[in-house]
């Protein structure tokens, strides 16, 4: 049985929110009482995801690396949600599995400009209005590769590390107001992500969890919740492991 965290009253947006861990805390988020806008490139799967969870979500299309597309959606939800209370920076993609010296240049620049520039862009819009109105929480979607670097993807693990830096300056930056900015660092979960790396390498991540299991979607949406709340009030620009053992700090 899901604890209950308290969001009633809040607005949220969640940035690749048709799926995976976006589309578990969108559910989350709205089954603890907030509303939500899931900001997505595929707004066909966005729809179905909103569908689920009735007048409590809306779907606006978003390329988190495109600096007007952003400003746009940030608009358009505060038109739907009245204001921006929490901004998930969920938005992310995996890359082509390969050596680093064999990674080719632009592959590299598609993760970094989803992955770290896509929080940056969309923070760099939201922020003001959080100060504005003295309040906010900002959950990046890290990754326990971006602690530990993982082999065969030098792309990925070095723009989840990027994210986490961005979550530390970030939250020094807004200490001085009720904003709160914080990053999660999972372990591999299965979603659609899934698809896009090598069997060998889903092989290797699991035989790094001293679980012995991926984590869910779920259990990483309710993690979330919590650091999303009014509750966590003191703590900013700290990481939140969620790797099932597998971090050594």
């Amino acid at each position: 049985m899901a604890s209950n965290i308290d969001l009633k009253g809040r607005t949220a947006v969640v940035t690749g929110g048709a799926q995976g861990f976006g589309k578990a805390i969108a559910e989350r988020f709205v089954a603890s009482g907030a509303r939500v806008a899931i900001w997505d490139r595929d707004t066909a799967l966005a729809e179905k995801t909103a569908a689920a969870l009735g007048d409590a979500a809306v779907v606006i299309a978003c390329d988190v690396a495109d600096p007007a597309a952003v400003a746009n959606a940030r608009d358009a939800s505060v038109r739907a949600l009245g204001r921006i209370d929490i901004l998930v920076n969920n938005a992310g993609i995996a890359g082509a599995n390969a050596k680093t010296w064999e990674t080719d240049v632009e592959e590299w620049r598609k993760v970094m400009r989803v992955n770290l520039d896509g929080p940056f862009i969309c923070s760099r819009a939201i922020v003001p209005l959080m100060i504005a109105q003295n309040y906010g929480r900002i959950v990046n979607i890290a990754s326990i590769a971006g602690k530990e670097g993982n082999p065969n993807a030098a792309h990925y693990s070095a723009s989840k590390a990027g994210v986490i830096a961005l979550t530390k300056s970030l939250g020094k930056e807004l200490a001085g107001y009720d904003i709160a900015v914080n990053a999660v660092t999972p372990a591999a979960a299965r979603t659609a992500i899934f698809d896009q790396i090598t069997q060998e390498h889903i092989d290797f991540m699991l035989s790094k969890i001293p679980r012995n299991r991926f984590v869910t979607v779920e259990e990483v949406a309710a993690l979330v919740a919590w650091i999303a709340s009014a509750e966590n009030s003191f703590t900013t620009g700290a990481v939140f492991d969620i790797s099932g053992g597998r971090a050594t700090y």
